[in-house]
């Protein structure tokens, strides 16, 4: 049978049925198209479970044709083994190219007992998650050290553009916070030190607190929230908008052009902004002092220079210095990994400040066994 379109520009094509095969020939393009694809839908109503449509003596052929054909046959849920198949070379080589075989086999699940699916999983998180990130810090670690004695291929201005963004833009919330936070610690802890008379011992509680523990913490989870989210969301953009697979195709390595200047000026940047987070803290708790405790400035920065070692200054340094790695080393992992569009990088960022802050804290908790 003919079917011709309704305009004299319209191609033609016919349809012959037998008892299992439908062959259809003539020009199949996406002029007539919707044309075909509601004859189609019409004749496969009416046809047995199991055949095939074969295209022969095909004058033309193209990818929407090819697209539609495939996805009428899918549409008609009881007819799941027609298969689409050509008489010529060159449709098939088109229906190979133009086609998809993304539809998932229906495969009845094999019945697992529960420990197989637990070491499944464990085994899919170590390979794809544990020795993905091992591998990643690996990358990085190396191209940090190397990229101090080389120089090329290097953008020029990207350590001076990191640090300030990391650095010097992050000043204006840590230094309030850690304020804050020094001036509640020395608040909560006034009341109990007062009952036993031992109000000069605030400033040791103060200043040992936030150069040990709180002033490197605190800077780290605010980078981790501010920072190693925005690591992560321009990571995962550039992959998600092949910017990534553009830089490999260029010879530049992804890690070394993207990630290497963001733990350069985090490494730099981030010890003085630790030092200014202990300066405020210590500001609070001197504040405190004096006002409920009667502890002058004097009095204060006399029993500060008594109290702090410089073994607490180097060790606070050192903490910093592994926090922000941790930081730009997880923004970078999850922005890597990313699959998806926009969806995907959302839950990425979220993954990455979340997994950043706990290995913080983990990180923060096996220094202090260390250490002290």
């Amino acid at each position: 049978m003919s079917t011709k379109a309704g305009t004299k520009t319209q191609a033609e094509y016919d349809i012959r049925n037998t008892s299992d095969t439908m062959i259809i020939s003539g020009h199949l393009n996406l002029k007539n198209t919707a044309l075909l694809y509601s004859d189609l839908s019409i004749r496969l109503s009416e046809y047995p479970e199991t055949g095939k449509i074969v295209l022969k003596d095909i004058k033309a052929l193209d990818s929407s044709a090819v697209q539609m054909l495939l996805q009428v046959i899918e549409e008609n849920p009881a007819h799941r083994h027609i298969d689409l198949l050509a008489d010529e070379k060159e449709a098939q080589e088109k229906i190979a190219l133009f086609g998809y075989n993304d539809k998932p086999d229906i495969e009845k699940e094999s019945d697992t007992g529960f420990f197989e699916k637990i070491g499944q999983q464990v085994h899919d998180y170590w390979r794809n998650s544990v020795v993905a990130f091992l591998f990643l810090t690996a990358d990085i670690m190396y191209w940090t050290v190397v990229d101090i004695f080389r120089k090329d291929g290097q953008r020029k201005g990207t350590f001076v553009q990191q640090a300030i963004q990391i650095g010097v833009n992050s000043v204006y919330i840590v230094a309030p916070l850690s304020f804050i936070i020094g001036l509640v610690l020395a608040l909560q802890s006034a009341a109990q030190i007062r009952n036993f008379g031992a109000n000069i011992f605030i400033v040791d509680l103060t200043v040992i607190a936030m150069m040990r523990e709180m002033g490197p913490l605190i800077t780290a989870i605010i980078l981790a929230g501010r920072s190693g989210s925005a690591i992560a969301a321009e990571i995962s953009t550039m992959k998600v908008t092949s910017e990534l697979d553009a830089l490999e195709t260029m010879a530049l390595n992804p890690v070394r052009f993207v990630t290497v200047p963001k733990m350069h000026g985090g490494l730099v940047t981030v010890p003085f902004l630790t030092i200014l987070a202990d300066v405020m803290g210590i500001i609070g708790g001197l504040l405190v002092a004096y006002t409920y405790l009667d502890i002058t400035p004097t009095v204060f920065i006399n029993r500060m220079g008594d109290a702090l070692k410089n073994r607490d200054i180097i060790i606070g340094i050192f903490k910093s210095l592994v926090f922000i790695s941790i930081v730009v080393l997880t923004g970078s992992f999850f922005g890597f990994q990313v699959k998806r569009g926009a969806e995907g990088v959302g839950k990425m960022t979220t993954k990455a400040v979340v997994v950043a802050i706990t290995l913080v804290i983990i990180a923060d908790s096996i220094l202090g066994l260390i250490f002290y």
